[in-house]
């Protein structure tokens, strides 16, 4: 063999071993903006896995679902993406999730009986799992400590019932001051059913049992707040940061609303702010809160499957961080390391036990735009509670059927 014929083999012989040094590409699709969890996490992997590297696109949380079903009738669609809760059984149903309930089985790193109720319910359809928890959030009542003490309320012993809750509110009004009782947020969208499933739930009802006798309390209940102005009249416009804006500036001395507030709370809030269990309708009664926040997946087209779990198993791992360093509740019984905002994160934590997802069914937006309409119907006095909820029900029970 001459030199030029040995050069020349031993060059096609090295090939091969180029081609497999090249990194899997995996395309993501987020909702976050650089320096953000997924973007944050990302980096992280492709440090530790030299051989995945993580294309990250961010996406609109509005946009997200009509861009997914855009790029999978494409042929485009991405390998992993971020998902709301809800929008897991609408896309497994459809067939277009990866169910990884077998990996997740013979994984050494995801342990299915450590993830939430509420959070593993959120993932699961049918008899598969199709996704994981990136991490969870849920609703308390904050409370304004120093209105409290001003109006000779003990700030240690918040309101346990909805007529407690009333009681405080209306010690806590203050017209004259432009200070309402409460804050919350009743808009016509997916937060508005967000902040009522709660008081449905623990009235007895849920998403698709919402003609009750105990809806109807809790939707009346809702009413009065509004009624006797405890609660602001643009409750039904606003959303939930916006709400929660007004009990920043000092002018609602209680809110409904998440750990997602509580970084500019931080910043804006001039008093002691401290956060409570959702009250319940009756003492001892049944607790129930929402579940928020959305789920890591892996779509059914990817041609990576087993390179796109292995980064789920990785973002899953990073549980334990997620409170402190991205604002989100843990989804499974992990230990939180010197939790920030501890007393406030202990009451999440407890309420995290309680949480229920929406649904799960595939059919969500439209059982959810007829929660909003029977909550927007009621609030404006355009139907009572029950004429509103019995409409919505019939919405439902076509939907379902």
């Amino acid at each position: 063999m001459t030199a030029k014929a040995a050069l020349l083999a031993g060059a096609a012989g090295l090939l091969p071993l180029a081609a497999s040094a090249d990194p899997t590409v995996l395309d993501l699709w987020t909702i976050d903006d650089p320096g953000e969890y997924h973007y944050v996490l990302a980096k992280e992997f492709e440090e530790a896995n030299p051989d995945i590297r993580i294309n990250v696109r961010t996406v609109q949380f509005r946009d997200m679902i009509n861009d997914l079903a855009r790029a999978i009738a494409a042929g485009d669609a991405p390998d992993v993406t971020y998902v709301d809760n809800p929008e897991v059984a609408l896309l497994a149903s459809r067939g277009l999730l990866l169910d990884i309930a077998p990996r997740i089985e013979a994984s050494e790193i995801v342990d299915k009986a450590d993830i939430f109720p509420g959070p593993l319910s959120s993932v699961s359809w049918k008899d598969g799992i199709y996704g994981l928890p990136r991490g969870a959030n849920t609703i308390a009542l904050y409370y304004n400590a120093d209105l409290f003490r001003a109006a000779g309320l003990n700030p240690d012993q918040p309101p346990q019932t909805w007529a407690e809750l009333k009681s405080a509110a209306e010690a806590l009004s203050d017209p004259d001051d432009n200070v309402y009782g409460l804050a919350f947020s009743a808009v016509a969208t997916e937060e508005g059913t967000f902040q009522f499933l709660p008081w449905l739930q623990m009235a007895g009802g849920d998403y698709d049992k919402v003609d009750t006798e105990g809806g109807a309390k809790a939707l009346g209940f809702w009413k009065s707040l509004l009624d006797e102005k405890l609660a602001s009249p643009d409750t039904l416009i606003r959303s939930q940061w916006d709400s929660t804006a007004t009990f920043n500036a000092g002018n609602a001395a209680m809110a409904i609303s998440g750990p997602w507030e509580l970084p500019r709370m931080a910043k804006d809030a001039q008093f002691e702010y401290r956060a409570a269990l959702l009250p319940m309708p009756e003492a001892g009664g049944e607790r129930a809160s929402a579940l928020g926040e959305g789920d890591n997946v892996i779509l059914a087209s990817t041609d990576h499957p087993d390179e796109a779990f292995r980064f789920l198993e990785f973002l899953y791992a990073q549980m334990p961080r997620v409170w402190n360093e991205f604002g989100y509740l843990p989804a499974a019984d992990v230990t939180v390391e010197n939790p920030q905002n501890e007393a406030i994160y202990r009451v999440f934590e407890e309420s995290m036990k309680y949480a229920r997802n929406r649904g799960p069914s595939p059919e969500w937006p439209q059982i959810s735009k007829a929660i909003q309409g029977a909550m927007q119907s009621a609030l404006t006095g355009q139907a009572t509670p029950e004429e509103a909820l019995a409409t919505a029900q019939g919405k439902i029970d076509r939907v379902l059927d």
